[in-house]
């Protein structure tokens, strides 16, 4: 039988989508005072391959991706996304949506985030959350599996993706 190996920290990630500007400060406030300093944030994508989230949302949607300092055990998806649930609702108040978290992490081999929808893929951790690989590193960039969402498909994020992965690498480099 092996022996019990340490498991190695990921970078914990969150891609934000929103469609009102004012929300977004209130939400990297909160954001930083659940997981600590934000070291990293991508500039704002237009959020235009689906009209998925329209409805609820509302139109011109953007997406923007942040990571945390602290690097945090990989089992620990479950309880952020419970907490990115609270505070999704905590922002909305008593009417829509008015922000979407979906929270995951990376390390070098792969991008994972926190479901709470299932599909055949994704692996149920506990709690009703599920765990979706949609992204795997290869040939330079973390390519997007064929599940995966269009806006990943499409590349958009490879770059803010590969800033955050070296943070993560140097982070490990003692």
């Amino acid at each position: 039988m092996a022996p019990v190996q340490p498991v190695t920290p990921v970078k914990q990630i969150i891609g934000i989508l929103w469609s009102e500007l004012p929300i977004l400060e209130p939400c990297l406030n909160r954001l930083a005072e659940l997981w600590g300093p934000v070291d990293y944030i991508s500039p704002d994508f237009p959020f235009d391959i689906t009209s998925y989230y329209e409805q609820e949302m509302g139109t011109g949607l953007s997406r923007r991706w942040i990571s945390f300092e602290r690097l945090v055990p990989s089992e620990s998806l479950v309880q952020a996304k419970l907490k990115c649930n609270d505070l999704e609702e905590e922002l909305s108040g008593q009417s829509n949506r008015k922000i979407n978290l979906d929270i995951g992490y990376l390390d070098h081999n792969k991008v994972v985030l926190a479901s709470m929808k299932y599909a055949g893929q994704k692996i149920h951790i506990s709690d009703g959350i599920y765990a979706d690989m949609v992204g795997r590193y290869k040939q330079g960039r973390y390519q997007a599996m064929e599940w995966s969402f269009p806006d990943f498909q499409d590349g958009r994020y490879d770059q803010p993706l590969l800033v955050i992965r070296s943070r993560y690498l140097q982070q490990l480099t003692p």
